[in-house]
C-alpha cells in the first residue's frame, strides 16, 4: 500500500468521524464521558486502523487492521442504535447509509487483499 489517503474507504471513514462528531454535539452533557466519548473513540479508531494497517509491512498485517476497523465500525453502529433508543438521535438514515457503504468497501478490500 503506497498511501492510505488514496483509499476511498479511508476518505469515507473520515466522513463518518465528522458525522458522528456533529451528531454527538447535541447529546446530553451527562453523556460526555459515556456514549459521546465512546462513539467518538470508535469513530476515530476506524480511519486510524486503516492508516496503521496500510503502513505495516505486509498484506496480512494490513488485513488484520482492516478487521479491527470493521470491529470499530460495528461498535459505532451499536452505540448509534443505543443512542436512538435513548432518544438522543431521532433519525439514523445518514449514519446508516454511510455505515453500510464503508462496511461494503472494507469487506471488498479485505477480500481483494486476501486473494478472494
Amino acid at each position: 500500500m503506497n498511501n492510505h489517503k488514496d483509499l476511498l474507504v479511508y476518505q469515507k471513514s473520515l466522513d463518518l468521524v465528522e458525522l458522528i462528531y456533529r451528531i454527538t454535539q447535541s447529546f446530553p452533557a451527562e453523556e460526555k464521558f459515556g456514549l459521546t466519548s465512546q462513539l467518538r473513540r470508535c469513530a476515530v479508531s476506524l480511519p486510524s486502523n486503516i492508516a496503521e494497517g496500510a503502513g505495516r509491512k505486509g498484506t496480512k498485517e494490513f488485513i488484520h487492521f482492516l478487521y479491527i476497523a470493521l470491529g470499530s465500525l460495528n461498535e459505532a453502529e451499536t452505540q448509534m442504535e443505543i443512542s436512538r433508543r435513548l432518544g438522543f438521535i431521532a433519525d439514523l438514515t445518514a449514519f446508516t447509509e454511510l455505515f453500510l457503504h464503508i462496511k461494503r468497501m472494507l469487506l471488498k478490500l479485505i477480500d481483494k487483499l486476501d486473494g478472494k
